[in-house]
């Protein structure tokens, strides 16, 4: 049973800040009274803010990272490496990596991970998006950067399996990275450094 706070309208605004991942009702209580004592104009900012990203904000038709164009700045740079993929799952890890200044090819977000007991095949993914994109732009390699997890490992070799008939070489992160851990965690020097020394993917399982 949710307390109430004698006030409609604040209990409308503490209900919506709640559905905020991370945010339980304590600190959406503590939110809208901060709110409150703010100008009208601060709410109104915020509030305009958050409109316009949601109206404006897309999906690069490329990448699939976020987009106020149809192609992402990333993808239409023409001084990056046009030949090189990286393979993410989020958008997180594309600022992450970009963060890093180690990555001067583009980027492919596929959305997640195979993970069948969540309901996750290769179909809800951008994989095939990225086979496509492969043939298509005549890449050079492919940078597996997928969080060094269980499902991490399995979609890489998915996609490996995928890309295997192509003339693409095919690297990941050198596993300076502990399994378990996200991209999104992990220091930048570190993960600059993984970056730097990727490894050839089929070595990882070929000397097993």
């Amino acid at each position: 049973m949710y307390e109430t706070f004698n006030s409609p309208l604040l209990d409308n605004a503490v209900a919506q800040l709640s559905k905020l991942p991370g945010i339980g009702r304590k600190t959406a209580l503590r939110l809208a009274l901060h709110l409150l004592r703010q100008e009208d104009s601060v709410a109104t900012e915020i509030g305009q803010a958050l409109i316009d990203m949601r109206q404006h904000i897309t999906y690069c038709q490329e990448c699939h990272n976020i987009s106020e164009q149809p192609v992402c700045p990333i993808c239409s740079d023409t001084r990056r490496d046009h030949k090189i993929l990286c393979v993410v799952e989020t958008i997180k890890d594309v600022i992450t990596l970009e963060a890093t200044h180690q990555h001067r090819g583009l980027y492919h977000v596929i959305g997640g991970v195979i993970s069948p007991i969540d309901g996750i095949g290769p179909s809800d993914l951008e994989i095939e998006s990225l086979v496509r994109r492969v043939e298509r732009d005549g890449i050079e390699e492919v940078i597996l950067a997928l969080n060094p997890t269980i499902e991490g490992d399995t979609t890489n070799f998915y996609i490996y399996r995928k890309l295997e008939h192509l003339p693409v070489k095919v690297t990941m992160l050198a596993r300076g990275l502990s399994i378990g851990n996200e991209l999104e965690y992990t220091d930048e020097l570190t993960l600059g450094r993984s970056l730097q020394n990727r490894v050839l993917f089929s070595a990882t399982f070929h000397d097993q």
